[in-house]
């Protein structure tokens, strides 16, 4: 048997946990991801944060353009069910006013316009479409036309996609896309979760991201599905704590 040097085993026993951290890090779901929306707050309570986009490069993360203010959700952030390992700690149900925090795929856009400038899948939404926000219902947290499942299917719902028809002339949602979470609809996890347009700025939301019109036009505008973009939401310090094990960028002037 050939004798290893002492040094040559202990450098191999260094080398191994970054080796296997290369590999997790391989795996993780969102790997394929080139473009990243990035929102972060102050807390885990706070309804305010920032949001900025960030572009995948042969030098890793880059800005794709400047931060802009946005509100979450009105109790602030709470886990969610996405793409991200479970964590421990306060979890997203719904009802509870409070914003997904995680890593999630970024489904259709949709508004009222019949079409708009963006390359994701758009549906201009009809006074007949609704997100179904019942937990005990089948189609919960899904958007579903009701001239196609019956109107009882949409019964108690508390989310016509069309606000602007049915909630006073609201423009909520003239434009947004769908933040992925929950999406196999586990009962009472929460529902109908969005980007979209702010009521009034700085107005807080029921647990929706929320930013102005202009913001989300660039944004729907920049989003290309090729890229596999991905939706995360955290407060500064879990992102801090969770920066490098997830493969997330550097945010100057926080991390």
């Amino acid at each position: 048997m050939i004798a290893v040097p002492r040094w040559f085993a202990l450098f191999i026993a260094c080398l191994l946990p970054c080796i296997a951290s290369v590999s997790i890090a391989g795996e993780l779901p969102w790997s394929g991801a080139r473009q990243l929306v990035v929102v972060t707050t102050s807390d885990w309570n706070s309804n305010q944060g920032t949001l900025q986009t960030f572009m995948k490069s042969d030098r890793g993360w880059q800005p794709a353009a400047a931060a802009i203010p946005i509100t979450i959700g009105r109790e602030g952030a709470a886990w969610g069910v996405g793409l991200h390992p479970m964590q421990a700690g306060l979890a997203k149900k719904e009802g509870d006013g409070r914003s997904p925090a995680g890593v999630f795929r970024i489904g259709n856009a949709f508004g009222y316009p019949a079409s708009v400038h963006t390359a994701l899948r758009y549906k201009g939404m009809s006074d007949s479409d609704y997100c179904i926000d019942v937990s005990t219902s089948p189609l919960y947290n899904r958007i579903v036309d009701a001239r196609v499942v019956g109107k009882k299917a949409i019964e108690g719902s508390t989310e016509p996609m069309r606000r602007d028809i049915h909630a006073g002339g609201d423009h909520r949602y003239k434009l947004g896309f769908v933040i992925e979470h929950n999406n196999n609809g586990a009962t009472a996890l929460g529902s109908c979760i969005f980007a979209h347009i702010w009521k009034s700025p700085g107005e807080p939301t029921s647990g929706c991201t929320a930013m102005d019109e202009s913001a989300m036009e660039a944004l729907l505008a920049w989003l290309q599905p090729e890229e596999n973009p991905i939706f995360v939401l955290l407060p500064q310090q879990e992102y801090a704590r969770l920066r490098v094990e997830w493969n997330l960028p550097t945010l100057k002037g926080r991390q």
